[in-house]
């Protein structure tokens, strides 16, 4: 009897713990014995069937259709350990087909998945808001797609795992537009650049940089110029490579010419022994590669390209830049400085609208400046001369007045140096001239060195001394 009892009893407590088996048919709430999963929603066969809700412990959840106790067709799944939700296609419980992915890290994907990745059209909006749209494989961008960045950047092209690669194009938010080959997401290969400047570079990229850039200025011919006063002259610039070619990939360049003249005038080419700058003018003498120090000379317009006295007039207060409020080159500018000082020979000049004669544009590597002519000497700046020189001896054999008169303020401190009036042309002398890049905004922010070059002015039917002919200088 005892031991029948003690059967009975334990009988009945495996019949206590036995779990309670889910609904065969129609609608119904079942706790799993593991008590991780619940469900609630339609039956068919014990199996889950039709529209319902699976709740996981933790706060997941899928709610819609299932098939045969299978998450099988449209759904909404939410995962509580990542926070993405997804709503769309389910096969087999995973997001397959087309649907829409929220992760909970900023984001959002629209189009095809696999087994829950990223496989086949889409759109990809990241946490940074920057836009893909095109192929994916294996949950990275991969095929042809466009790309919006958060910098204002578009991409259309090719794209390997994530990067791209292949064929595509840049459009940069400031208007530069890069077409060619890519290799890990940068230029790598035969591309063009069309910079926001105007520049353009055709050829050969190497880790998203030029193979083969310009990177010097040299202007061409001897390597100091010897021009008659008065005379126009041609110069003849390339852009050049380290190795010294011609950087014939690259046009657009914006290059600007202009001079200066030699602070201290050596006597063998000039009867002036230096030019000042007035206090007022805020004139600084500039270095030069030559081992001496110049001060900005200003260029003026070819006779063939000057208009007439009155057209000058009409002109100056509508079409020249100064007016506007716009710096301009030192192209017969100096009468912008102390006008209440000007002489009256040259205020007409100074009312001509700066000449656009001073720069060029670079095609395949290379420029022209034609007709340059160096202009009067501005008001801003004083030639002074030794006493007892043979400009002074000659004008008082000939009975003219002495054309030399004292500085103001330099009788008694250097009585050997006179200033001279100034005068209608050019003086003879040693000037200088630059090339400048002034290419707007520097094409990929980086301008080129300024290249220099000696020049000799020779009075009208005077040879060059020869030892100054021979006077080599720095190809620059």
């Amino acid at each position: 009897m005892a031991a029948a009892g003690r059967g009975s009893r334990g009988s009945l407590q495996r019949r206590r713990e036995s779990p309670r088996p889910p609904p065969r048919d129609g609608y119904g709430v079942y706790t799993y014995p593991n008590s991780f999963f619940q469900y609630e929603g339609e039956w068919k066969g014990g199996k889950k069937h039709g529209h319902g809700k699976l709740l996981f412990k933790d706060g997941s959840y899928y709610e819609g259709e299932f098939v045969d106790g299978e998450i099988m067709g449209r759904g909404c799944q939410h995962l509580t350990w990542s926070g993405n939700t997804y709503s769309g296609q389910f096969v087999l419980g995973e997001p397959q087909g087309h649907g829409v992915m929220t992760y909970g890290a900023g984001g959002r994907y629209e189009g095809e998945l696999c087994r829950g990745l990223r496989e086949g059209q889409g759109v990809l909006v990241d946490p940074d808001g920057q836009v893909y749209q095109g192929s994916f494989h294996d949950n990275k961008r991969h095929g042809w797609g466009q790309m919006l960045f958060r910098s204002g950047d578009e991409y259309e092209g090719d794209w390997i795992r994530d990067g791209r690669q292949g064929h595509g194009v840049l459009r940069f938010a400031d208007g530069s537009t890069y077409k060619g080959q890519w290799h890990s997401d940068v230029f790598s290969g035969l591309g063009s650049l069309a910079h926001c400047s105007g520049v353009t570079y055709c050829g050969l990229w190497i880790n998203g940089h030029p193979a083969a850039p310009a990177t010097r200025i040299a202007i061409l011919g001897p390597e100091v110029l010897e021009v008659a006063r008065g005379s126009a002259f041609t110069l003849r610039v390339q852009l050049q490579r380290d190795n010294g070619e011609t950087a014939d990939c690259e046009s657009g360049r914006v290059l600007r010419i202009s001079a200066g003249v030699r602070h201290v005038q050596p006597p063998a080419l000039s009867e002036i022994s230096f030019f000042k700058a007035d206090e007022g003018h805020g004139e600084k003498p500039f270095e030069t590669p030559f081992g001496f120090r110049c001060l900005s000379y200003p260029l003026a317009c070819p006779t063939s390209l000057r208009p007439g006295p009155r057209a000058a007039v009409e002109r100056a207060d509508t079409n020249s830049p100064l007016s506007q409020g716009e710096p301009g080159p030192a192209l017969d500018s100096g009468a912008a400085h102390g006008q209440g000082d000007t002489p009256g020979h040259l205020r007409a000049r100074a009312q001509e609208p700066p000449c656009p004669v001073d720069r060029r544009h670079v095609t395949r590597g290379c420029a022209e400046f034609t007709d340059i002519v160096l202009g009067l000497p501005p008001p801003g700046l004083q030639a002074f001369l030794a006493l007892g020189s043979s400009s002074q001896a000659d004008s008082q054999q000939e009975g003219g007045p002495c054309p030399a008169k004292t500085a103001p303020g330099t009788h008694s401190s250097r009585p050997d140096r006179t200033a001279v009036e100034p005068v209608a042309a050019v003086y003879p002398g040693e000037y200088v001239v630059l090339i400048q890049d002034v290419t707007t905004p520097p094409f990929l922010g980086r301008a080129l060195p300024t290249a220099f070059r000696r020049l000799h002015i020779l009075p009208e039917g005077r040879p060059a001394p020869p030892s100054l002919e021979q006077t080599p200088g720095p190809s620059l």
